[in-house]
């Protein structure tokens, strides 16, 4: 007998990671939308339910300490398992060092509001879902990563968002290292420059085209990478 599969996506209420929740919930996968204001979420699955797919929503706030383990424990109360974990949600302010600025112009509350959501949120879902994964001997967590955080392409602009995406790459290191080559598979990806609030109207790629990577790291078989930085499926450079 086939298990149905939960997939838990911070951020998901807009852009990627709305994109991902309809990539998923199309292989018939529950796919939760974690969503800091409910009524967006509620919105966002309204469009999908229009296309057919049931889509719940969770109150999410990655920047609430207490918020994960309440995503969490709502996901499994619901569901019984939460068995994929998108950590999508991030931000890149517009202030003064937060956007095409300089290092020496980066005020600490920019670097210290982009720190909080862009890898606390992530540290905190991580250790809420793992425990449930561990339980259940499956669990598969995409961390939505950046280019502008890899090291071997580093360059100048955006500095507390590139700070921010280079720690959510040590974070996925980090907790690949821990996990083991077993069930639990940890990975993070790259979407390109995509078409979306924070990407703008100009950008190269499509939101379906920028979703791609991280759904295939959400459904990976048994045999699949650990421990990767990946871009259109292909591992690149951290």
């Amino acid at each position: 007998m086939s298990v149905t599969r939960t997939a838990l996506v911070t951020g998901a209420n807009r852009g990627i990671g709305f994109e991902i929740v309809r990539q998923l919930a199309r292989l018939g996968i529950v796919a939760v939308i974690g969503a800091r204001d409910l009524n967006e979420g509620t919105a966002a699955a309204a469009k999908l339910q229009s296309e057919g797919l049931d889509v719940p929503v969770v109150a999410l706030d990655v920047d609430r300490e207490d918020s994960a383990a309440e995503a969490v424990a709502e996901v499994r109360r619901l569901y019984g398992r939460l068995d994929v974990l998108v950590n999508n949600a991030a931000i890149l302010i517009d202030a003064p060092g937060g956007f095409k600025a300089s290092l020496f112009d980066l005020e600490s509350e920019t670097l210290r509001r982009t720190m909080e959501t862009n890898l606390l949120g992530p540290v905190r879902l991580i250790k809420a879902a793992v425990p449930e994964m561990r339980e259940q001997g499956y669990g598969r967590i995409v961390n939505v990563s950046s280019g502008a955080g890899q090291l071997a392409d580093m360059g100048s602009g955006y500095p507390a968002y590139r700070m921010s995406k280079t720690a959510l790459n040590a974070l996925t290191r980090i907790t690949a290292a821990e996990l083991g080559n077993g069930a639990i598979k940890v990975n993070a990806m790259c979407p390109g420059w995509v078409r979306t609030d924070m990407g703008g109207a100009n950008a190269d790629r499509s939101p379906e085209e920028g979703a791609d990577t991280a759904v295939w790291l959400a459904t990976l078989p048994d045999d699949g990478p650990t421990g990767g930085f990946f871009r259109d499926r292909k591992p690149i450079a951290w």
